[in-house]
């Protein structure tokens, strides 16, 4: 398929994954401005030590070298729907505890979660392009958490900030291998491989 790839395709690809790469270094900008707020109204210490938390999608991935284009693409985009639903978490979390009385937060919260929103869909669009289904959503996300303490709620949102502001920097990496051209085709490398 990557032989077939047509000039305009080509080009629709390159432009598609410079867009996103521009989205997601603006989101991680924004996330770790938020981080730092959240921190700070939390009352968190910044250098806490958070575990792993459950449901959240870590960006670490071994052999990121060997992953195929298509395989970058369904990672980021199931990362990013699950971040779409534990920020919506964080955010009603938020509303909960302080009501309206904090909206800075509040709003900074909804900023990213927009961000990470186009984000999902403009992966959806490459994935498009490529002549990918999409999966649908059902069975994404984390799964459901049982009621956290508020301490607890505070350090599950320091995590999923973290690992979110790592998710964009991978972002980075998995769009501009993406859009390097193949040396004997001239297209994106990997992207007409299965999973």
């Amino acid at each position: 398929m990557a032989a077939a790839d047509s000039p305009s395709t080509v080009l629709r690809r390159r432009d598609l994954c410079s867009r996103g790469i521009r989205l997601a270094s603006k989101m991680r900008v924004d996330v770790v401005d938020l981080l730092d707020a959240y921190v700070e109204q939390q009352g968190l210490d910044a250098s806490a030590s958070v575990a792993a938390v459950e449901g959240v999608p870590l960006a670490a991935v071994e052999r990121w070298d060997e992953q195929t284009g298509t395989q970058r693409l369904l990672e980021n985009l199931a990362a990013y729907r699950t971040f779409r639903t534990l920020l919506a978490q964080m955010l009603e979390e938020q509303r909960e505890q302080l009501g309206e009385a904090d909206t800075g937060l509040g709003r900074a919260l909804a900023a990213v979660l927009l961000q990470v929103s186009a984000f999902a869909y403009h992966v959806e669009e490459l994935l498009r392009l490529e002549s990918r289904g999409i999966p649908g959503e059902e069975g994404d996300g984390p799964p459901s958490l049982p009621r956290l303490s508020l301490f607890e709620q505070k350090l599950r949102g320091l995590g999923v900030l973290r690992e979110l502001a790592q998710w964009a920097v991978r972002s980075v990496r998995d769009l501009r291998q993406l859009a390097k051209p193949s040396p004997a085709t001239g297209t994106a490398p990997g992207l007409a491989e299965s999973p």
